[in-house]
């Protein structure tokens, strides 16, 4: 059967050059319904990109909600055997307060969740398949790269209490310098490691430079030695390394990225690693992943397909 691509949406034509991409490095397509457990969200609610969740209840009586995640029902019945790794892709529609309407909207995500015995390769696997996915969806993009190693480390090194150091999370990913080294003055915390921690807020650009930088902070070498290890392997041109990058510290660790493609404002790609939500979700191993979010790329020319 012959499709005529003129009739496809672009996020449709996105869609299908996502999934043979990922199915041509070897993994496997995960299909899930519409509906999931209410208590799953409820238990992870702090995990989810919203608080807001559709729900209804079931003809048998259980509390059900259109998923507006689909990271944490992969999770759920992820079973990878011991000292192996479950590689899943997916393409599905998740159901979200819309960022500009503010009304509910049904999603198109596709990405992808390695889950089970981690490594530095498997990391630069995935890593390198973000930065694959950006070029299908646009020249000129570009892979934002943290790691959350690093971002920790200079925290611990202030001693902040749990609201002081939420407060400069939420600091240091919207780069508000200027509020951060407020909190740190008020705080007290020590001249030297808030000056660390305010010039690795600032600090973003190509890898080597701030590679650089890194190592003359001297702030946990392993991290950045990782960091670098892994930027090594990693097309230099479409790489940045930001450390306003964060996701929640109770659920990820280690890397974690956004995408970005000229013509949208915010990034139609974010993953990271996500031990911790696996260690929550009574799982052994690690966990890494990203998403492409398709509802992004409407108005986009799709490479090959212009």
């Amino acid at each position: 059967m012959t499709i005529d691509s003129d009739i496809l949406k672009n996020e449709e034509k996105i869609s299908f050059a996502l999934r043979s991409l990922y199915h041509r490095r070897g993994y496997t397509p995960y299909r899930m319904g519409k509906f999931e457990d209410y208590e799953l969200y409820v238990k992870n609610k702090d995990f989810l990109p919203t608080s807001e969740l559709i729900s209804f209840t079931d003809t048998n009586g259980r509390l059900k909600a259109l998923k507006p995640d689909v990271t944490l029902s992969i999770v759920r019945s992820a079973r990878p055997a011991p000292g192996q790794v479950q590689k899943l892709y997916y393409d599905e529609n998740v159901y979200r307060v819309s960022e500009s309407s503010r009304c509910f909207k049904e999603i198109r995500q596709a990405g992808l969740e390695c889950i089970g015995e981690m490594n530095e390769e498997l990391i630069a696997e995935v890593l390198g398949l973000a930065q694959e996915s950006l070029r299908l969806i646009s020249e000129g993009s570009v892979l934002s790269v943290s790691h959350l190693g690093i971002v920790s480390a200079l925290l611990d090194e202030l001693q902040l209490e749990a609201d002081a150091r939420r407060q400069a999370l939420g600091f240091i990913a919207g780069k508000s310098l200027h509020e951060l080294g407020a909190l740190l003055q008020s705080c007290g915390a020590q001249k030297e490691a808030a000056e660390r921690l305010l010039t690795l807020t600032a600090c973003s650009g190509e890898a080597s430079a701030v590679l650089k930088l890194l190592r003359e902070l001297s702030c946990s070498p392993a991290a950045v030695e990782e960091l670098a290890r892994l930027s090594a392997r990693l097309d230099g041109k479409s790489l940045r390394l930001d450390f306003s990058i964060l996701g929640d510290m109770r659920y990820y660790n280690g890397i974690a990225f956004q995408g970005y493609v000229p013509g949208v404002p915010s990034g139609v790609l974010s993953g990271g690693q996500y031990d911790r939500l696996l260690h929550r979700m009574g799982k052994q191993g690690g966990a890494i992943g990203f998403a492409c979010y398709l509802d992004k790329l409407e108005r986009l020319e799709v490479k090959g397909h212009a």
